[in-house]
């Protein structure tokens, strides 16, 4: 019992037991740096600096892109990566088969058909769960929309009435009551020469006006830009929603300044002249005015 008190007394005298740590010049033995430590207190410095070390190790880790050299870290990432991607593309693919199809409906109402069903694919993951109901709504009514034989007698009705209720008069247009334009002041899109009138009976329902080559075309009138787009046929077009609904078109652009959405002002420039298009010639203005949905000639309210 004794010796065993002994020797505990002297493990803890020689764990607090104090040593000088000294570092002199080789040459002269003068004492540059000295510590006094006990075996304690070299434990305790040493599982700091373990601790430190282990900590950096794991920040590097964790918050660097060193965790990509880690073993099987990448892999569990790129997968979920893969996964996400995939579900992403899925949800995109719906949404386009979904816009197409509103469009195609669209294009049928506008000319009369019946709606198409189709049927869009089922079990695609949607990109945003919030979506869901809007898509199942939308989809529901896209399949079931379908022609009343009263909306069949209606279009019928209003398509015999709209058929003949103009003249052929090229110099009046298609007889469309414009009185309320008379007052207008309209401003000339563009310096030039007339070199094709306004025919509603050869289908040329604007006039051409041949000018020098980027020469800036300006807006009829105030309003607002609801086109502006590139066809094969009429090269770069940008029309103009004018008040008392009246439209202006502006064909065979080479540059469109404007974008949809856009509000102009009357003499604004909103493109450059050109020759874009199949059926162009050569650097000119194809201009339209529309009025109710029908054709005007141009000439009747501005000097060309």
């Amino acid at each position: 019992m004794g010796r065993n008190k002994v020797r505990e007394k002297t493990r803890t005298k020689k764990l607090v037991h104090k040593y000088i740590l000294e570092i002199r010049d080789e040459n002269t033995f003068e004492e540059k740096l000295s510590w006094r430590l006990s075996r304690l207190n070299v434990l305790f410095f040493t599982l700091i600096a373990v601790s430190i070390i282990v900590g950096l190790i794991m920040f590097l880790l964790n918050f660097t892109p060193l965790k990509e050299y880690v073993l099987g870290y990448t892999y569990v990432n790129m997968k979920r990566e893969l996964i996400t991607s995939n579900t992403k593309v899925d949800s995109l693919g719906l949404e386009l088969q979904v816009n197409l199809q509103y469009l195609e409906n669209i294009q049928a109402v506008l000319s009369g058909d019946v709606l198409t069903q189709r049927t869009l694919p089922a079990g695609k993951v949607k990109l945003d769960s919030t979506k869901d109901n809007k898509y199942e709504e939308f989809v529901a009514e896209q399949l079931e929309l379908k022609h009343s034989k009263a909306d069949s007698l209606l279009r019928e009705e209003i398509e015999s009435e709209s058929r003949f209720n103009f003249n052929l008069d090229d110099s009046k247009g298609l007889g469309v009551s414009s009185d309320n334009l008379a007052d207008m002041l309209f401003f000339n899109p563009i310096v030039g020469m007339l070199t094709d009138s306004f025919s509603y009976k050869n289908g040329h329902f604007g006039v051409d006006i041949v000018a020098p080559q980027n020469e800036a075309v300006k807006a009829t009138l105030d309003g607002t830009v609801i086109v502006a787009n590139y066809t094969s046929e009429t090269g770069f077009v940008l029309a103009i929603q004018h008040k008392q609904n009246l439209l202006s078109f502006y064909k065979h652009n080479s540059v469109l300044l404007k974008k949809v959405g856009n509000r102009v002002s009357a003499g604004e420039v909103i493109s450059i002249i050109g020759s874009s298009g199949e059926l162009s010639t050569g650097p000119h203005l194809h201009f339209e005015l529309w009025h109710n949905g029908h054709p005007i000639n141009p000439v009747e309210y501005m000097v060309f």
